[in-house]
């Protein structure tokens, strides 16, 4: 289409129709201009209607950056807070004056709160995913048969508890000690598959000697069930004040030791069991 109007008179409707609140759009369709540029120069000075105004996405990131800049912040320190490039962030603060050098207490500090935001919150999606997998295995493995518990028994025997060396002989005995009571209990269980009563069980906490002695004695009384009677005097571990332990405070139960009164024959059954699961698949060469 042919402009029919003069320069001046474009200038004078276009800027009309502009703070009319008309798009450009709009003002092309009444004025028949066709040409961007001509349109634009006509238009020099003329602000846009506010409606015309895309709204920018990142307006909060923008206001942010400047807030942080104006207390002193790096550009790569605004560009880590806010998860943007440093080329906005240089954007979008350029023209404030640059904040003295923060110092190196101050630097860490900031680094320290970072850190904690951070930990903060993925430390519950590592616990989460963490405990999906623990569940998801443990439903794989399900109910145990008696086979399987004897199994399981023989080759956490051989693993925790006594057994001979060609160097020492332990006549034979059945000691099987573990902090974990779910390991215990598991125990405990094969020794009742295998024929063991209760009565011919003895046990004993081995504990540190600056922990609570008396209330690890009852836990483990209350995890085994077993009478006070079959509880001998706990073994008490010297305490190093000069060691950092970490197996302290009201967790911290000590071991306990199960002893097997007449143990003998069971000593040579779990050894076979132990050694059949052992020799049941070697790798072939």
């Amino acid at each position: 289409m042919t402009n029919k109007l003069s320069f001046p008179q474009l200038i004078e409707q276009a800027t009309a129709l502009r703070l009319a609140g008309k798009s450009l759009r709009e003002i092309k369709q009444v004025t028949g201009v066709t040409s961007n540029s001509r349109l634009s120069e006509a238009l020099r000075g003329v602000p846009p209607a506010p409606w015309t105004r895309r709204p920018r996405a990142k307006d909060h990131l923008h206001a942010t950056a400047r807030e942080l800049r104006a207390r002193g912040y790096t550009y790569m320190e605004i560009a880590a807070e806010l998860g943007v490039s440093k080329s906005s962030v240089s954007l979008w603060t350029r023209d404030m004056p640059r904040v003295g050098r923060i110092s190196s207490e101050e630097i860490c500090k900031r680094k320290a709160a970072a850190n904690a935001r951070f930990w903060a919150a993925e430390s519950p999606r590592r616990e989460a995913r963490r405990r999906a997998i623990t569940e998801a295995a443990a439903a794989q493995v399900g109910r145990l048969s008696d086979r399987e518990v004897v199994i399981a028994g023989a080759v956490a025997y051989w693993c925790e508890g006594t057994k001979n060396k060609p160097y020492r002989q332990q006549d034979n005995r059945v000691s099987f000690i573990n902090s974990d009571p779910g390991l215990i209990l598991l125990f405990l269980r094969f020794l009742a598959l295998v024929g063991v009563p209760r009565e011919r069980l003895r046990c004993s906490v081995s504990i540190h000697e600056s922990a609570d002695v008396t209330a690890a004695q009852q836990f483990w009384q209350d995890v085994t069930r077993l009478p006070v009677e079959q509880f001998r005097r706990p073994t008490l571990k010297r305490h190093n004040p000069k060691t950092n332990r970490m197996n302290t405070g009201d967790g911290y139960h000590g071991c306990l030791v199960i002893h097997v009164l007449k143990g003998l024959e069971l000593y040579r059954q779990i050894e076979g069991w132990a050694r059949g699961v052992m020799d049941s698949d070697p790798l072939s060469d």
